[in-house]
């Protein structure tokens, strides 16, 4: 069955090349290849053969394909991004992270060999921890790892889901928790909490970073900020009602990407998103759920970066 994603006039490499990232990425045998790119399923060995014997295929795919570079094109000139990739997607399990994740690795590492200091602030969540896992391991003591926002649960417990250490180990690296919760009980003590030294000097870090790399989270009831505990389903029903679309690293905007006004906001004890900031500020996301999330946070301009699927791409193009 042909997923209506191969123009007769595609070239032979770019169908090699989305046969090794099914295989060699996505995890799926020759058969489910064979079903999904709409050929035989010898086509299909033929063509991961080829991705191999054509040296597209290393550890990463090593072959831009031509509709996913569209895509990002097309993105990029959209929101005035400054970076954008688009990764294929495994048309049975669209929301897959590995791709995405492998992409932004291959950024992250770019940033990690240079010689020279680099701070790198991270957000939380599965698909920074993914990017993580596939981060190779280096030793790289002259670089600063911060976190964007605390590692504390509403139970007190730490984030499975934190990103910052797990890179820290993984570069032998120096890291800089964020000391304060995801969010304060009051809003009137959090100015005093972040003129402790150590929440000062981790905010002055993001703010610096060289490089920042987010997730985005939805707003709904499959929200980390909900399942996590941090927002009940009353303030999420007040936040809906002021138009929330989307958060990162806690703070909540609305579809124009607007930081909304409320009482929930005020009390994010996160470092600020610097909107409009020149400094890459990169998103990792990518499924159906998401779509209206990621579109805000690119009309806003909050994140001047974006790492995505292909299937989100041609949603949020659409």
């Amino acid at each position: 069955m042909s997923t209506g994603r191969f123009a007769p006039g595609s070239s032979r490499l770019d169908d090699a090349a989305r046969a090794g990232w099914l295989y060699y990425v996505a995890g799926n045998t020759q058969d489910e290849i064979a079903r999904k790119l709409g050929v035989s399923r010898q086509s299909a060995q033929r063509l991961v053969a080829m991705a191999v014997s054509e040296k597209l295929v290393k550890v990463r795919l090593d072959h831009p394909i031509a509709h996913c570079m569209n895509l990002a094109r097309a993105l990029t000139g959209r929101y005035a991004l400054c970076s954008c990739e688009v990764v294929p997607s495994d048309p049975g399990a669209p929301d897959l992270l590995t791709g995405i994740a492998i992409a932004a690795a291959t950024i992250l590492e770019k940033t990690l060999k240079s010689p020279e200091r680099r701070v790198i602030s991270l957000g939380t969540g599965r698909a920074l921890k993914a990017m993580v896992e596939q981060t190779p391991r280096m030793s790289c003591p002259q670089h600063v790892v911060a976190s964007r926002l605390g590692n504390m649960m509403s139970d007190g417990s730490a984030s499975p889901y934190n990103a910052t250490i797990h890179l820290a180990e993984r570069i032998e690296g120096p890291h800089y928790p964020n000391p304060l919760p995801v969010l304060v009980s009051d809003p009137g003590e959090l100015a005093a909490m972040q003129q402790q030294e150590a929440a000062r000097n981790t905010i002055e870090l993001c703010r610096n970073a060289d490089l920042s790399v987010v997730g985005i989270g939805q707003m709904d009831r499959t929200a980390p900020l909900f399942v996590d505990g941090f927002v009940s389903a009353h303030e999420m029903d007040e936040l809906a009602h002021a138009g929330a679309a989307g958060e990162i690293t806690g703070w909540v905007y609305d579809g124009d990407g607007t930081i909304i006004d409320c009482n929930f906001n005020r009390r994010v004890a996160s470092a600020p998103l610097p909107k409009g900031s020149e400094r890459p500020l990169i998103a990792v996301a990518s499924g159906e759920g998401k779509l209206a999330a990621i579109r805000g946070a690119l009309r806003g301009q909050l994140v001047n970066g974006l790492i995505t699927s292909e299937a989100t791409a041609e949603r949020l193009l659409a």
